[in-house]
Order: C-alpha cells, then structure tokens, then sequence
C-alpha cells in the first residue's frame, strides 16, 4: 500500500514555483542598500498579469526564493457609540442639554435632529463634573439640512481632541428640544489608509443633462473608491453619482457559464462653502466607493453624475484609486531581488515569516521597476491527470464497458436458456 500512498501524493501534490515558468518578472529597486526590512508597493499594473489574489506571486534573491508578506491597507471603518442626553431643555431661546462622554480621548460628535430644513449654531463647552462651573470652550459650530436646496446635511461636530467627562451644549436656531433625540460619538481609526491611482480621466462626455467619465480598468484589478477634484466653481454643490462596471471580455457561447452581469453602485458627492443667514459652512463630501468588481478581463467603468436641472460641475480629474497594498520582506545588505509572476497554477505561498511579522517602524522602501518578460519564461508542460487531459477518452471507455457488459448479459441468459429446455 505504500507504492499508492506515494502515487497519490505524486499526482495530488501542488505544483512547485521555478524560474522558467514565470511569465513576468520585475526587478526591486531598493532605495537603501542595508540590511533589515524592506516594503515595496505593489502597484496596480502587477494585477493584471498575476494570478487572482496575487497567489503565484514570488519573490527571489538570484535563485533563492524569499518569504515576503503582502500587506493591505484596508479601510478601518469608524465607531459611533450612542449616548444619552441630560438636562434637555431651554434657556431663553437656546436648546441647552449635557452629555456624559466615554472614558477616553474624542474630536467628531454626531447630533441627531429629528427635522428637515434648518440651520443652527451648536456652542461646545466641556467640564470634569456635571455641575462644575469651570468649563472649557471648545467651539461654535453650524449644523444644516438645506434638502430644498439640494445641498445635503450635516451634523456632525468637529471637535478639538478632548477628554472632558462632560460636554455642554447650546444650540441658536430654528430646533425645538424635541428634535434633539440623541448624540454619537465617531471614533475614527488611529490612521487613515494609503492610496494608490489606478486610472484617472478629466475627460467628460455631456449625456443630456449628466456628466459621464469613462475609464478602462486591467484584469483583475482592484478599485476602492472614486475621488473627484472639482474646479473652484460652483463653491457649493450636490450630486448623486452613479457607477456601472462591464467586462470587456465575454465568455463563449458554448459556455456553460452565465456571462458576467455588469456591476453598479451608487453615491452623492457635497461641497458647500458659503455663508448663509451669518453662518459660515464649510463642508466637503468629494468620494465614493467603488464597485467590488473582480473580472478576469479589462472591464469599462462609467462614472456618472446626475446634474439634474443645475449647471454640470467642472472637474479638473476624477480619479479610481485602490487602497495601498506592500510587499514587505528582510533584506540581505546589497543584495539584488526581482519579482516573479505569471504561473496561473500556484497556489499563494505560506510563509512562517508572514505568519510571525512585525512591521518595523524603520523600514526601508523600495520601487518595483518596469515589468518585462522573463528572458528564462517556458510554458509549464501540462501536468492535470491523464482523464483531464482527454475526457472523450473516459466517455469511450465507458461505453465500451457498458457494450461489453451487456454482451456479457445476453450470452449467459441465452445459456440459461438453452440448459432450461
């Protein structure tokens, strides 16, 4: 039985990474030549030509393989915890109620107004006890709904960092204590992810009243979000967006496979700077998120923004970024590396050294230099089992089995026949 076990490890094992069978290669340029960890962005043009997921990328020193980790700067989404108002209620014309706020540091408070079509003036102040008199100014702000005018709502309160145990409120504006029905605070994550261009465009396409941006994304290509970059006029606007991804590529019609069905995704950007009724807002809303799409083909994105009956918005580029992904690995003193990719087949590698890393706060940063083909490239021969490679051949097999079996049969009934009579 031991000459089976080893023949089925033999034909189930994963194949192994060579050299010569790397389609691509690029060369890590590294911008410090000690010892120590090193980080590379990987930037979008290796997507297209890598395996999904990046898994048949490999890292080499000469012709030694390096373990490396990929590290990805995903979005840490924000918490909100929800607090309890106290004392609600008037003081001459102003709304005025406190807040016990969490232990710990804050800046963003979220009100929540039950109401529509209001502008106010929020004054801050905070204080270690309930009662205490001596209290801290923290700011005046402007909170708004300006939904007639198609300019979106905030209420959100950009607070200097603090830690008072206490905060005290007073709003000036056309709110009842009613419509005060509660306070969040926003913890935002300790730092905020980097991003890389993925295609960029200040091209527009007039479609009736809508402003289209076309772009031409590569294979497999991640997309996080779309940044727009306005021109300084009009200094107040809102408009919804919408997003639509197709693939390029179609599968044959012979395929069993349902052809990928295009992508959408839907957003409103915001930029209101103005002065109203003696309040000055200054508010900014210029991303999106992008549609997840994952094709095996270059896909066409279509960024529209819905105008309406107002005038279109310049844009100097609207751009599609994804979030910064880095190829982090130790480094030999002077040693040279060069990143291989283009064998469909790997499975992504498992390292101990990505399992154990720590980022050092030291590292050193490299630059992937210009993709080229590998000069050693060949085909990797066909390894998939002898029935995958010829499927008819097991179809075949089988009917004629089936036939002999069945000749089989006829035989011994007509003998049993004959030795009955």
């Amino acid at each position: 039985m031991r000459w089976l076990a080893a023949l089925s490890l033999l034909l189930f094992a994963a194949p192994s990474p060579e050299i010569r069978y790397f389609q691509f290669e690029r060369p890590v340029v590294r911008l410090a030549q000690s010892a120590g960890q090193t980080c590379a962005v990987v930037d979008p043009g290796v997507f297209a030509h890598a395996s999904p997921g990046l898994a048949d990328l490999r890292l080499y020193q000469g012709v030694t393989e390096t373990p490396y980790v990929l590290r990805s700067a995903a979005p840490v989404a924000s918490t909100t915890q929800s607090l309890s108002l106290l004392n609600l209620g008037k003081s001459g014309s102003q709304i005025v109620f406190d807040v016990a706020m969490p232990e710990g540091s804050y800046s963003d408070v979220e009100l929540a107004i039950a109401r529509h079509d209001f502008l106010a003036t929020v004054t801050v102040s905070g204080s270690q006890n309930e009662t205490g008199t001596a209290r801290t100014g923290l700011g005046a702000f402007t909170i708004f709904d300006l939904t007639q005018q198609r300019l979106g709502r905030s209420t959100v309160l950009h607070l200097p960092q603090s830690d008072f145990r206490y905060l005290h409120f007073q709003i000036a504006g056309p709110i009842a204590p009613e419509n005060v029905t509660g306070l969040s605070v926003v913890r935002a994550p300790a730092s905020q992810p980097k991003y890389v261009l993925v295609a960029q465009t200040a091209t527009v396409t007039q479609k009736g009243r809508d402003s289209v941006f076309s772009f031409t994304v590569p294979a497999r290509t991640p997309a996080d979000r779309i940044v727009f970059v306005p021109g300084a006029q009009p200094s107040s606007f809102s408009r919804d967006v919408l997003v639509k991804v197709v693939p390029l590529a179609r599968p044959p019609a012979d395929d069993a496979n349902e052809p990928p069905q295009p992508l959408t995704a839907g957003g409103n950007i915001l930029r209101v700077h103005r002065m109203q009724d003696g309040h000055r807002i200054d508010e900014e809303h210029l991303a999106v998120y992008a549609p997840q799409a994952d094709f095996d083909s270059p896909a066409t994105w279509t960024v529209t923004i819905e105008n309406g009956d107002d005038a279109p918005v310049a844009m100097t580029s609207v751009r599609i970024e994804m979030t910064e992904r880095d190829l982090c690995f130790d480094a030999a003193a002077g040693a040279a590396y060069t990143l291989y990719y283009g064998d469909s087949v790997l499975a992504a590698p498992q390292y101990d050294y990505a399992a154990l890393f720590v980022p050092a706060a030291n590292a050193s940063a490299a630059q992937l230099g210009a993709e080229t083909t590998s000069p050693a490239y060949q085909p990797r021969p066909d390894e998939r089992p002898f029935t995958e490679k010829h499927p008819a051949l097991l179809w075949i097999a089988l009917i004629l089995v089936m036939v002999l079996l069945g000749a089989v049969a006829i035989r011994s009934v007509k003998a049993a026949q004959g030795r009955v009579s």
